[in-house]
């Protein structure tokens, strides 16, 4: 019972990541002002696969609205840039791992003014797989294919865990060089308390000699 117990448990937390991670894409919708911008951001490691498509449309339905969109990388680099344009996608393989910024706004040539909304379908990693062309071309399908996505999401959480621990094992390295560092500030700051404290009783007790006070 001890290790079914065991399996039983294990394969719920399989499924419960799987789940997440095979979950089908779910589309953001933003809605940008005649003057305004707005920015979607994800964390992602490195070597990871991007896709996304967006469109433009206005709340009233009454023009076909024209946004500018920006995608840039952790470190700036440019990876997607449109204007003047209803609808698009872009594609890239993540190259540094970070925050990927995309941004939005309404074009300066858009007439007839008013809320545009955009939707943005933004998906990563093993959610980019086509897997109904796997499946024709490895000639793979029931079980079959669904072990194949669990194997994928298996090896995406794997990735994950990896990253993330790499992230922590970063983080408690800044946290412990800070430390290191306000703690010698903290000893130069009462090194230095106590020298001018030492040197301003030298200098009264020296006034006071001066003048024949003590």
């Amino acid at each position: 019972m001890g290790k079914k117990a065991t399996w039983l448990a294990f394969l719920i937390v399989i499924c419960f990541f799987t789940s997440s991670v095979l979950r089908p894409a779910q589309a953001i919708w933003l809605t940008l002002s005649a003057s305004g911008t707005k920015c979607v951001s994800e964390e992602i490691q490195n070597n990871v696969v991007v896709l996304a498509d967006y469109g433009a449309i206005s709340d009233d339905h009454s023009h076909n609205p024209t946004i500018a969109v920006k995608v840039t990388s952790p470190y700036g680099n440019n990876l997607h840039h449109m204007e003047n344009t209803t609808h698009g996608q872009f594609a890239f393989t993540t190259h540094e791992a970070g925050n990927y910024l995309a941004c939005f706004w309404v074009d300066g040539h858009n007439e007839g003014g008013g809320d545009v909304s955009v939707n943005l379908d933004w998906r990563t990693g093993v959610a980019t797989k086509d897997w109904e062309s796997v499946a024709r071309k490895e000639r793979i399908e029931g079980v079959e294919l669904e072990l194949r996505k669990l194997e994928g999401a298996v090896e995406a959480i794997h990735e994950n865990l990896l990253y993330l621990k790499s992230r922590e094992a970063d983080m408690r390295m800044v946290s412990e060089k800070t430390n290191t560092r306000v703690a010698m500030f903290s000893i130069m700051s009462l090194a230095v308390c106590i020298t001018v404290s030492a040197l301003q009783l030298l200098y009264l007790k020296q006034f006071f000699r001066k003048k024949k006070l003590i």
